[in-house]
């Protein structure tokens, strides 16, 4: 019989600092929402953008870029559910993402630019970053923003 312990996979947030990542600040809430909504085990949270990469994709921003948008609107939501939750091992799992990207009619490359936010969530929860999505082409976003994200998680018991 071996006594060799198994190893297991880094935690949320070791695998988020083994990635070199840091949460941004969260800016103000202006309006009447609150960021997150806790429903029995799940929570909604509400739709980020990346608040450095601005304008209408396939016009004045490029897929490459867009894709670090949506990379950086992950950040944001991540740190909202921080700031309900205390800690990002407290994600069971990623259930869902809608993403919105500001673009001209015709645009139909939105689930390549949301591959940003898909990819930056398995790199982070591994399988359990893996979710449903819905990829959408919209003519603006709030502070032209290039893409929005919200998401919606399962919590830890």
């Amino acid at each position: 019989m071996s006594n060799a312990v198994t190893p297991t996979a880094p935690s949320a947030e070791e695998r988020f600092k083994e990635l070199g990542l840091s949460l941004p600040a969260i800016p103000k809430r202006t309006g009447n929402f609150v960021s997150c909504v806790p429903v029995g085990d799940l929570l909604f949270v509400c739709g980020q953008g990346s608040h450095s990469i601005l304008g209408k994709v396939g016009v004045e921003v490029d897929i490459d870029t867009a894709y670090k948008a949506a990379r950086e609107a992950v950040l944001h939501l991540l740190a909202l559910v921080k700031e309900e939750l205390g800690s990002l091992d407290r994600v069971e799992r990623i259930v869902k993402l809608l993403g919105f990207v500001n673009c001209e009619a015709g645009f139909d490359r939105s689930p390549q630019v949301l591959n940003g936010a898909s990819d930056l969530l398995v790199e982070i929860f591994g399988e359990s970053g893996r979710h449903a999505r819905s990829a959408v082409g919209v003519i603006a976003l709030p502070h032209n923003f290039a893409v929005e994200v919200e998401m919606i998680l399962q919590v830890k018991s």
